[in-house]
């Protein structure tokens, strides 16, 4: 469904990070420790260390993919990309199974601790919760997600609290009591330890949902990378040190079978305030947690539904976007399911089984990686990159098949009757679906299989570039205001103006003209010069090439471009369009020439672009066509209005903003790239760039 209506990006670094955490802290914390130091004792601090260290591996791939393909779907979408829709299939269905459960389980988790004040009813909360959530989920990301950071601020809050009130009671316990409380540290022995990381490793799980909705997220080459950092730093250090308070002041045998240890361990240090305070501080805390672990659970599995059926996975009225820009009918089944799930099933066992199948998915988001990186897809740009490639997702394989080895059989039996249930599915639905007609990068990695290398998919990672838009490593808007422009008249042929294009490179290049226009004649006959909107985007990387350089051309009357459109490298059609642009770059990296591309085709997009186009009057009129952006201004100086106090004076005098420059200066019909010794006159036309908070204080300054 490549036509399919895009989510809105609503969501900030503080989002991201509020979407991660919330989705960590709920049974983990709040539940957990208890059962964990059963089976480890006092070494389950070392146990919550250990599986906060092992999850890096999925943070940094899932990072990667995100910022590569920030796409709604998260692992659905990396899986089927790389390994195929049958991958695919059987990731997002088990994905959305899995986080269904979670969340059903953190509502119902609740209980344990509103016990302590009221007696209510707990399913019929948990499902009145889900409603609540789900009307809040179809209103919109900006409005779940602001909910999300009001629950992840109390929550955290109230927990930093609680460390540093506890380390404050540890300390006056004296060594020789904290040595009693840790001694023996391994008392069921390695083995204990080691069944102890798998069981506390799923604390960690939610790190990565906040993947499914990276198509929604601000900036996500910066802000989905921090997040999870801060997020992951967050949760290992309230993990441990809170854990270790617990063993420190808890008794070790009440402490292995206690549900609620936090609240426990809050009334044995918070005796300095009036009950029931300290108390009803936690249980704030734990309402916090399996709330925002609910209300992410709906935010991320709702977005699983809905990336699979763009894809035609399943029915396309999942896909369907409402009227406040949300994925409504994906939300309501997912609340449904929920719902039915929380009435009807067992949650919390079946709950702790799904952890198996995270785990496996864990371990394909590693292998996802390498598949992408060895594919050497031209289109795969991650605006991350994960550290030790490919050690880092080596261990990512490995670790998750020691870990669901110790969850046990019925954790592995239910794993693989999800698997089962997700082939099925492919085999039913969407095998023969001629919707469905791409292929993962898997078949870029293997030579002996190009025969199956699915074209579509360079072009859809190019597609989420362009949507991306620019990188700050990109020197576009210089390339822009360097490139040389061609104003032609009456209806010209391709190769025409591909020759006096390559003319024109050919200085820079060091290459002859011959050659640069047979490249970019290449292009247009096998397919690979994009020709949309009236503009053709003829483009070539050389070897030889230093820095990229482009040629702008204006056709008044039209430019005949013959191009493929069946894919046999045979021209079959012959376009004409009224704008080309000529990119000449470097071999390497691939991903700079790319970003330029999308660039371009991002400004072309815009529905004003051909007529702005048509008008511009001079040169730099067509160049600043191009630019038009945040980080681009055009001021024409005159010494009676807002910008008499440029005129007369040397550019080196000016105080401009940081981060902003005076590129061009158009006068008396001719255009220059200016030097700090350059004086401006009355009449003159200056194109400013520069970072938008600078191009935003000179608009403000100097225009009327």
């Amino acid at each position: 469904m490549p036509d399919a209506p895009r989510l809105k990006k609503e969501l900030t670094l503080f989002d991201v990070y509020a979407i991660s955490t919330g989705a960590m802290f709920s049974s983990g914390f709040f539940l957990l420790p208890g059962l964990a130091t059963a089976q480890a004792g006092p070494a389950t601090v070392l146990a919550y260390f250990l599986a906060g260290v092992l999850i890096l591996p999925a943070m940094f791939s899932a990072a990667e993919l995100s910022t590569a393909m920030p796409k709604a779907g998260g692992a659905y979408y990396f899986l089927d990309r790389s390994l195929g829709p049958l991958a695919g299939t059987v990731g997002g269905i088990g994905t959305w199974l899995a986080l269904v459960l979670k969340s059903a389980f953190a509502l119902i988790g609740m209980g344990a601790y509103l016990v302590f004040f009221v007696d209510v009813p707990i399913k019929p909360l948990a499902v009145a919760l889900t409603v609540a959530f789900a009307v809040l989920n179809v209103v919109g990301a900006k409005e779940t997600s602001g909910l999300q950071r009001v629950l992840v601020t109390v929550l955290v809050g109230v927990l930093v609290f609680f460390v540093a009130q506890g380390l404050f009671a540890v300390g006056s316990l004296g060594t020789e009591n904290l040595e009693r409380q840790f001694t023996p540290f391994l008392p069921f022995g390695t083995e204990g330890l080691l069944s102890t990381i798998g069981l506390v490793f799923v604390s960690y799980a939610g790190l990565t949902k906040v993947a499914s909705v990276a198509e929604e997220v601000q900036n996500p080459d910066r802000n989905l990378p921090l997040g999870m950092v801060l997020s992951l730093a967050t949760a290992t250090l309230i993990y441990c040190v809170g854990v270790f308070i617990m063993i420190a002041v808890l008794d070790p045998q009440e402490l292995r079978s206690d549900l609620t240890p936090v609240a426990t361990a809050a009334e044995a240090f918070f005796t300095w305030l009036p009950e029931p305070w300290g108390l009803l501080l936690i249980v704030a805390a734990a309402i916090a947690a399996f709330a925002s672990t609910g209300n992410a659970g709906i935010l991320s599995a709702s977005r699983y539904p809905l990336a699979m059926a763009r894809d035609g996975l399943v029915t396309e009225k999942l896909g369907r976007i409402g009227r406040f820009g949300t994925p409504v009918p994906a939300v309501v089944v997912t609340s449904i399911l929920m719902i039915g799930v929380i009435v009807a099933l067992d949650v919390e066992g079946i709950a702790k089984l799904a952890s198996a199948f995270q785990l496996l998915l864990f371990g394909l988001i590693n292998v996802a990686v390498i598949v992408m990186r060895e594919s050497r897809i031209p289109g795969y740009v991650p605006g991350y990159r994960s550290p030790l490639y490919p050690w880092v997702q080596i261990v990512g394989v490995v670790t998750p098949v020691f870990l669901i080895a110790e969850l046990g059989g019925l954790a592995i039996g239910l794993s693989l009757a999800m698997i089962a249930g997700g082939v099925a599915w492919y085999v039913y639905y969407v095998k023969d679906n001629p919707v469905v007609e791409r292929e993962g990068a898997i078949y870029h990695l293997f030579a002996r299989l190009g025969r199956r290398q699915y074209a579509g998919l360079d072009t859809e990672l190019r597609t989420i570039l362009k949507d991306k838009g620019l990188a700050d490593e990109t020197p576009f808007e210089r390339l822009v205001t360097e490139a040389a422009v061609l104003d032609v008249e009456g209806v010209r042929s391709f190769d025409a103006v591909a020759y006096v294009a390559a003319e024109r490179l050919s200085d820079q290049a060091g290459l002859d003209a011959d050659i640069l226009t047979e490249g970019f004649l290449a292009g247009s006959r096998t397919g690979a010069t994009p020709v949309t909107k009236g503009v053709a985007l003829p483009h070539l990387r050389r070897p030889e090439v230093t820095r990229p350089a482009l040629v702008m051309v204006r056709a008044r009357d039209g430019l005949d471009v013959p191009v493929d459109t069946v894919g046999d490298e045979t021209p079959d059609e012959v376009r004409r369009v009224e704008a080309a642009f000529f990119l000449l770059s470097p071999e390497e990296p691939p991903g700079r020439h790319l970003r330029t591309l999308a660039a371009i085709a991002g400004r072309i997009d815009e529905d004003p672009f051909l007529d702005e186009w048509r008008a511009a009057p001079t040169e730099q009129g067509l160049k600043e066509v191009l630019l038009k952006n945040d980080r681009f201004l055009a001021l024409t100086l005159d010494a009676d209005g807002p910008t008499a106090a440029l005129v007369g004076r040397a550019l080196k005098d000016l105080r401009l903003p940081s981060g902003t420059l005076v590129a061009l200066v158009h006068r008396d019909g001719d255009i220059a790239v200016p030097s700090g010794s350059t004086v401006l006159h009355d009449g003159d036309r200056i194109t400013v760039l520069g970072d938008p908070d600078g191009i935003r204080l000179l608009a403000d300054a100097y225009r009327e």
